[in-house]
This record gives C-alpha cells, structure tokens and sequence, in this order.
C-alpha cells in the first residue's frame, strides 16, 4: 500500500484551490504564495498519481475527467479534517456551501420543493441545486450530494435512510364516476378505465397495490389503454381531466380532493404503502450542510 506524504496534504489543499479558482495565478494570491511554487507543487502531486489533473494552455487551466474525480474526492477529505478539527477545538460550522440534490417529479413538486422555502430561511448559507428527474443518478460521476427516491436501491455502495411510508389511495374526478360509476370491489376495475403508469426504469407498468378481504396485501395487474411514460404527474392530470382511475399517494392527491377535482374510491381495500428514502454513498463524508439538510427533511416530513 502506498504510504501518504503529509507535505502532500498542502499540494492537494493547492490543487484544489487551484480548481475552484481555475487559475494557478489566482490560488497563489489567495494563499500568498508565488505561481511558480503552486505549479511545482501540483506537477510533484501529478507525478505522484501517475495522471494529468489539469489541462494547460498558455491562458487557462481546466481539469481533466481525472481531475474532476480526484477533486470531489479531495474536498470531501479536507472538509472531513477541517470537521474533526472544529470538533476537537470545540468550534461549530454554519452550515454552508453548495447542496446538490436528486429528486423524482412527485416527491419534488408535492414534498419537497413546498419545503424548502422554510430549509433556506433556516439555513441562509447554504445554496441549493436541484436535479428533478426520475433517473438513476451516479453520485460520483454527476457530483450529487444526496438522492431521494422511492424504495430501497440495491446498489451496496449507497446507505438508505427512510424518509416516509407514503400511503396510496384510488382517485377519479367526479366528472369520470357521474359517468361510470364507482367500483365497488378490486374485480369491478377490470370493467373501468385505469391509468396506467410505465416505470422509466424497467419500462413495465407499475401494479396497483391493496389490501384483499382477509387484509393480505396484492398487487393488482391490469392491461389498458391509457398509458403514460416517465412523468407519473401526467397520469394524475389525467385522472382530474375524467380520463379514468388512477392510484397515487395521498400527499399528491390530498389538494385536489380539497378542491374537488378527484375523488377517492375503494377505501375499504384498506391503505397500502411506499417507501420514499434519503440515499448517499456509504464512503463519503456527510458535510454539515447536508446532515442539515437530511435533519430538517425528515422532521419536516414527520411535522408537516
């Protein structure tokens, strides 16, 4: 195993200055050192990893992908010192800084986008970034600090912490039940129009969950002739245009029965739930913004 030079720990203070200013000139006048010395010290760090950081022109510097990588890393890890040194010396950090965070269409538009607002009057240092967007997202790759979405990955590398178990109602507009009718059992869907919601991931259609009549939980699979891709929201603005029924949570839904535009139906098949999730990567350091951030939500979410 290679052994770590603690004079390195000042080149990779320097490299990273040098990244966040994009200039060699610059990080030497804000550390007061001389550009000559800067460059030196990033060369010795390059020549130690064996890869080129930074692109150079006679202009500018630009960090390679391998310098990109090897940044994200590197002020996760000084953050982490500067952290364990707060601590010791009894000294609190604000909570400050970028927060990058990826979140699906529903939990953003019906969750968390109404929260945030009170988030940045609680903590007025810290920027956030949002990425709205039913995908997998690469944490390392793409940079985010955190993800929330629904159910548990797989994926080993990522810890998942529960943020809520959002509970799924049957929802159709007046308009549509006038026309149709309610149903008054699980078989009785088979005679209605259902809306049917086709995962970006796997490219099937989401099964409606219930409970029987013995309280046992099933997943109802049907086929039909409405469907729609990627955006769930749409299946919802369907269901308040009378286009049919469709299950969603309750949380998304709960305005629109306020203001009369849906309905729920089928309440006797009892309350089935989804697990919503707060995800990270197991090896990198929670930053104080972000413990903030995951703190905040997930009172938020038990207080709404």
């Amino acid at each position: 195993m290679r052994s770590f030079d603690p004079v390195q720990l000042g080149s990779i203070e320097l490299f990273c200055k040098a990244a966040e200013l994009g200039s060699f000139t610059a990080a030497a006048e804000a550390l007061g050192l001389t550009p000559a010395s800067v460059s030196r010290s990033i060369s010795r760090l390059e020549s130690r990893l064996g890869v080129r950081l930074f692109a150079r022109t006679t202009r500018q510097i630009r960090l390679t992908r391998e310098g990109e990588l090897y940044r994200d890393q590197c002020q996760q890890a000084l953050e982490q010192i500067a952290d364990a040194e707060r601590i010791l010396t009894g000294q609190q950090k604000v909570p400050s800084g970028l927060l990058r965070i990826s979140v699906g269409t529903p939990y953003a538009h019906y969750r968390l986008l109404p929260l945030l607002p009170r988030f940045q009057q609680a903590y007025p240092q810290i920027e956030v970034e949002l990425s709205i967007a039913n995908r997998v997202v690469d944490f390392v790759e793409e940079g985010y600090d955190l993800a929330i979405r629904l159910g548990v990955p797989p994926d080993s590398r990522l810890i998942a912490h529960t943020l809520e178990e959002a509970t799924l109602g049957l929802f159709a507009a007046p308009a549509y039940l006038a026309r149709r009718g309610q149903p008054r059992s699980i078989a009785e869907l088979e005679q209605h129009d259902c809306i049917q919601f086709i995962l970006p991931s796997s490219g099937r259609a989401m099964p409606w969950i219930f409970k029987d009549a013995q309280g046992r939980d099933m997943d109802f699979h049907f086929k039909s002739r409405q469907r729609i891709h990627d955006d769930v929201l749409g299946c919802v603005n369907w269901a308040i245009a009378g286009g049919g029924l469709f299950q969603i949570y309750h949380f998304i839904a709960d305005a629109a029965v306020r203001r009369g535009e849906l309905v729920e139906v089928l309440q006797q098949a009892g309350y089935r739930t989804r697990r919503f999730s707060i995800l990270y990567p197991h090896n990198r350091h929670l930053s104080a913004r972000v413990r903030a951030f995951v703190e905040f939500l997930r009172q938020a979410v038990a207080s709404p």
